[in-house]
C-alpha cells in the first residue's frame, strides 16, 4: 500500500518538473521595435502595420507572398512568407508575423491579421451621433 503512494508521488513530481521545464523554454520573443527584431537571431513575433503604399507581391511560381511592415516608430522591414495571402489581409488593422530576420528580410513562418471589430465601428458611430446632438 505504501509503495503505491510513493510511486504516485514520484509520477506527480516528474510530471510537474517536466511541465515547469517546458513552460520556461519558450524560444519566441515578442518585439514591437523592428530595430531590435533585425538584431535578433532567434525566432521572434513582430507586430506592425502593413505599408499600403508599397502594396504587396504574390509569386505564384515560388508560392511566396511579400509585403512591407512598419512598427510604431515608422521603421520598415520587408516580410517574406512561404504561403498564400491571408483572406483578410487588406482589411487588417495590424499584422503579427512569427519568424526570423535574415538576409535582409523577415522570413515569416506564420502571419496573424487583426481586423477592426464591428463593435468598434458601432461605438464610433454612436459616439459621433451623441456628439452632434
Amino acid at each position: 500500500m505504501k509503495n503505491k503512494y510513493v510511486f504516485g508521488g514520484f509520477i506527480i513530481v516528474v510530471f510537474l518538473g517536466l511541465l515547469g521545464y517546458l513552460l520556461t523554454q519558450s524560444n519566441i520573443k515578442y518585439e514591437e521595435d523592428f530595430t531590435k527584431v533585425k538584431e535578433e537571431t532567434k525566432m521572434v513575433k513582430a507586430t506592425g502595420q502593413w505599408v499600403k503604399e508599397k502594396y504587396y507581391e504574390i509569386n505564384k511560381k515560388d508560392k511566396t507572398f511579400s509585403f512591407y511592415l512598419a512598427d510604431a516608430k515608422g521603421v520598415e522591414m520587408k516580410v517574406l512568407y512561404n504561403g498564400t495571402i491571408p483572406n483578410n489581409f487588406e482589411s487588417a488593422v495590424s499584422v503579427v508575423v512569427t519568424g526570423e530576420y535574415r538576409n535582409g528580410y523577415f522570413h515569416a513562418k506564420d502571419i496573424l491579421t487583426k481586423c477592426p471589430s464591428k463593435y468598434e465601428e458601432q461605438y464610433e458611430e454612436e459616439k459621433t451621433k451623441t456628439s452632434s446632438i
